[in-house]
């Protein structure tokens, strides 16, 4: 390890005098720190009280109230074990027009297509009560403006969906099941593990043109895709729309991401349910959204649990929306690719996002606290803070920062990362406790760990193009994290 190497490594640690025992390290070129657009925003009180913001986000998202006034869906037609698209919508439609509400699925299995809610709307799940989602696409239509792995497009509604409503609401302790499995939706993701074969239509031609559309700058009114496409919708998606609960329910079977606000504000997730392993089932992905809180939910999920994005490639930097302000806190995190993650459809950028006591185990979840981008990606990530988490078992790394993730370097739109703090962090096993890998041109800025013990690793950590990495009372496989030799 060079003098430079280590000086860029230790970045800030001073007396303490704290390294990573045998991490392999490249040197990082210098690059400003990120900073954030825009004047100063309510509730932060400086860069030494950061969590000050987590509580501005805390007391300022609090969910939607609505009128103590109750339609029962089976006043509008709904019989139990029949399609009930039609009475559902009649319900949401009289209760809209009489000033809001709550509209109530009762105990039972309802068969049913998408659901559109409309302002004042809270859908009620009652305890023992199942919506059970269509699974012929044909129910999907018409097309709506969705986004689709981060880029705009007229698709197949999203399961429950919402376009520029407020105060609306998906609540109760029932169950939401796409039935979603190895013969629908699954199999479109072309992968024979989900159950395609060849021969079977999948996704794949039609994802490579809506891609390509975005970078030619096609107007969105113009991708249209649905029948013949298979691309498969979301199952909650608010699409601009101001004050979202989603609370209480249990979701399975999901045709993709299951809860996908987007372009949202002032959203709520709280003590939800996720139990869904199909492809790209990610539990929770808040895109181009501000004011966000997710809280004590359990996410057991095919993909990432929590994936905070923020729109891709060009459509993103066209968009150009940030998810801000985000509060995770008093989560599970089971199965996964990632428990907390950010990206990798993150061109428009994500700032403010603080994570605190919260769970994360499981031997198929792969990394704790994920970070991915490329140089495709471009935007930024700033101002991430963590604490408080226990990680029991993950399969690869616990932080994992990587700048080559798909596309990787060399396409002019390199990412900025900055100002990440992970404090009060326990681990019982996992391969490596770091991953980190920026671009010798575009180093990750400014990674700081405290009081953090990285459990029992199998393989070292590895630390390429990182300026500013702090570490103070960091423990890995029982020792103190030290550097191999003095800093000259």
């Amino acid at each position: 390890m060079t003098d430079q190497t280590r000086r860029t490594f230790l970045g800030g640690v001073g007396a303490t005098g704290l390294g990573l025992l045998g991490l392999q390290s490249t040197s990082a070129a210098a690059a400003p720190v990120a900073r954030a657009t825009g004047g100063p925003r309510p509730g932060v009180a400086g860069p030494n009280q950061p969590w000050a913001r987590a509580a501005y986000i805390a007391a300022t998202v609090r969910g939607p109230r609505f009128p103590r006034r109750w339609y029962d869906i089976t006043d509008h037609g709904a019989v139990a074990g029949q399609d009930a698209t039609a009475a559902i919508a009649a319900t949401i439609s009289a209760c809209h027009r009489a000033g809001g509400g709550h509209v109530v699925v009762p105990a039972g299995s309802w068969p049913t297509g998408p659901i559109h809610l409309l302002s004042n709307v809270d859908l009620h799940v009652s305890d023992g009560a199942t919506l059970l989602f269509s699974t012929r696409p044909s129910d999907y239509l018409p097309l709506v403006l969705t986004r689709f792995e981060g880029v705009e497009l007229y698709n197949y509604s999203p399961l429950i969906y919402a376009f520029e409503q407020e105060n609306i609401a998906v609540s109760g302790s029932g169950t939401l099941d796409g039935q979603a499995d190895l013969d629908h939706w699954w199999p479109w993701k072309g992968s024979g593990d989900d159950g395609w074969e060849p021969g079977d239509p999948h996704q794949a031609e039609a994802r490579a043109l809506l891609f390509e559309q975005a970078e030619q700058g096609v107007a969105v009114e113009q991708r249209r895709f649905g029948e013949g496409g298979y691309l498969r919708p979301s199952f909650i998606e608010p699409y601009r729309c101001h004050n979202v609960l989603i609370e209480g329910v249990t979701i399975v079977r999901s045709p993709m991401w299951e809860i996908h606000p987007t372009l949202s504000d002032h959203v709520v997730v709280r003590g939800v349910t996720v139990r869904s392993h199909g492809p790209n089932n990610d539990g929770c992905n808040p895109e181009s959204c501000r004011l966000v809180v997710i809280r004590d939910c359990t996410f057991d999920t095919g993909d990432d649990c929590i994936a905070i994005k923020a729109g891709r490639n060009a459509d993103g930097r066209r968009v150009n929306v940030p998810t801000e302000d985000v509060l995770i806190e008093g989560c599970t995190m089971r199965d996964g690719h990632g428990g907390v993650t950010i990206g990798s459809e993150m061109t428009g950028g994500v700032r403010n996002v603080f994570v605190r006591d919260c769970d994360l185990s499981s031997p198929n979840l792969d990394i704790a606290l994920r970070f991915k981008t490329n140089s495709v990606r471009g935007g930024f990530i700033e101002r991430f803070h963590a604490r408080e988490l226990r990680i029991g078992q993950v399969g690869s790394s616990v932080i994992d920062v990587n700048f080559n993730y798909e596309e990787g370097p060399g396409h002019g739109f390199n990412p900025r990362v900055a100002d990440l703090e992970v404090s009060d962090l326990t681990v019982g096993t996992a391969r490596r406790g770091l991953n980190l890998r920026g671009y010798a041109d575009a180093p990750i800025v400014g990674v700081r760990l405290r009081h953090v013990d990285l459990g029992t690793t199998s393989q070292p950590g590895v630390v390429e193009h990182v300026e500013g990495l702090v570490l103070e009372d960091v423990i890995e496989n029982g020792e103190p994290v030290v550097l191999d030799a003095p800093v000259g």
